[in-house]
């Protein structure tokens, strides 16, 4: 629901679940904290790296909605300008 906050005094995608592509390649999903001047942070991320994953982009988001997110970083901050896309992993269509 646009507007909705999950945690009152916290930015719009705080608590959701997203996917963010990094302008290097990188996927990571999980679950968004915080945007600020250091980058976004995410926690209980998954990581996916298409040189060496063996899978591509859209088959790790297959595999992550159907088994939910195999944890590679507890908490993850990735530099603002790294940052390619944020979208709610819900809103994803493959």
């Amino acid at each position: 629901m646009t507007g909705h906050v999950f945690h009152p005094g916290h930015q719009e995608l705080h608590g959701v679940t997203v996917v963010l592509d990094t302008t290097g390649g990188l996927t990571h999903v999980g679950r968004f904290h915080e945007q600020n001047d250091r980058g976004v942070l995410l926690h209980d991320v998954g990581s996916h790296d298409p040189s060496t994953a063996g899978t591509s982009r859209e088959e790790f988001l297959r595999r992550t909605l159907k088994f939910g997110i195999r944890v590679d970083h507890r908490h993850l901050v990735v530099p603002g300008d790294e940052v390619a896309g944020i979208t709610p992993l819900g809103g994803m269509t493959l």
